[in-house]
């Protein structure tokens, strides 16, 4: 097995231990990497074992990204351009999986440039797409009646002064369009005052409209869903969130598959289960980052790792079946 040196600078896998702990990758097992990304489990996946790992993202930068590494794969990395919350369509038919894989971070190659227009730390075009498709942030902001502006900013973005920063940005927008992450984060910060927390007052505003832009809660919904389905038995399915949005949703999914969800009543008796079920969690409780890596990489400092195994003795569904 020939080591996949490829390495993009600047890329850092988050709690890349802990999901490779979690997956176990062995020889001969399939694997899905849902949110390729820079690429950092998939080498990391590649190298522990001698294995298949189809990776899947929306961003043609990361399919091109995930290209050059097949290349030093030798037939053991397959690409699908996609988002994660189709992949039963995308590879279904490759399964089932030893372990899958989503990172709901965003990817550096994404946030760190300023054309890619995620980020208001520099200047550049408001889009935040992370595929080629779709509406931009700009689209958004510059069309939304303010009171659904306003709805966006508080649902996705947790953003408490939501209908104050709509406001203010449907009264700029009528002076003269908002293009630039510059200019949504100076109207932003108008209206947000800075707190001890340090955090850029634009900051859960731009989580919002990001959010809505690339629909991420219905993928990672869809995902959710999905991905018990493809998981062969004694298969891993680990997802690493960075805000409670992310993480409640997982939360709950994982629980129910795994029979934990609580009685409506304590007054009710618990239902009786006529089967064990097909699932349980690797963790009681959601692993998060550890305090060095939250020193040498602020991006960790949120993440939170679940994971949930299929029990051995269950099967998945019939679109996981291998050839």
């Amino acid at each position: 097995m020939n080591a996949i040196t490829l390495v993009h600078q600047g890329h850092v896998p988050v709690m890349l231990k802990e999901v490779l702990e979690a997956l176990s990758p062995r020889d001969g097992g399939r694997y899905l990497d849902g949110t390729f990304g820079g690429g950092g489990y998939a080498r990391a996946i590649l190298n522990s074992a001698d294995c298949t790992l189809h990776g899947i993202d929306r961003d043609p930068t990361a399919i091109a990204r995930g290209e050059a590494m097949a290349q030093q794969a030798n037939g053991r990395l397959i690409m699908h351009q996609g988002t994660f919350g189709n992949m039963e369509e995308l590879v279904g038919q490759d399964g089932p999986f030893d372990g899958i894989v989503l990172d709901l971070g965003v990817s550096s190659f994404q946030i760190d440039p300023a054309e890619r227009g995620f980020s208001f730390r520099n200047d550049g075009p408001l889009d935040m797409r992370m595929g080629t498709d779709g509406p931009s942030a700009a689209d958004l902001v510059n069309s939304m009646k303010e009171s659904d502006l306003a709805d966006v900013l508080y649902r996705y973005g947790e953003e408490k002064l939501s209908r104050r920063i709509a406001r203010a940005i449907v009264t700029a927008r009528a002076e003269e369009p908002i293009t630039t992450t510059g200019r949504l984060a100076h109207i932003v910060r108008s209206c947000v005052p800075k707190d001890r927390s340090k955090i850029d007052p634009a900051t859960r505003s731009f989580q919002g409209l990001r959010i809505a832009v690339n629909d991420e809660l219905g993928e990672l919904e869809r995902a959710l869903e999905a991905a018990p389905r493809l998981l062969a038995p004694g298969g891993v399915f680990v997802v690493v969130t960075f805000h409670s949005l992310e993480d409640r949703l997982a939360k709950r999914a994982m629980a129910e598959l795994a029979g934990r969800t609580a009685n409506p009543s304590r007054y009710d008796p618990a239902p009786v289960r006529k089967e064990p079920p097909a699932f349980s969690l690797l963790h009681s409780r959601p692993l998060p980052a550890t305090e060095e890596e939250a020193r040498e990489n602020p991006r960790a400092r949120s993440a939170r790792l679940r994971a949930l195994v299929r029990n051995s003795a269950s099967q998945p569904s019939a679109s996981g079946n291998r050839a």
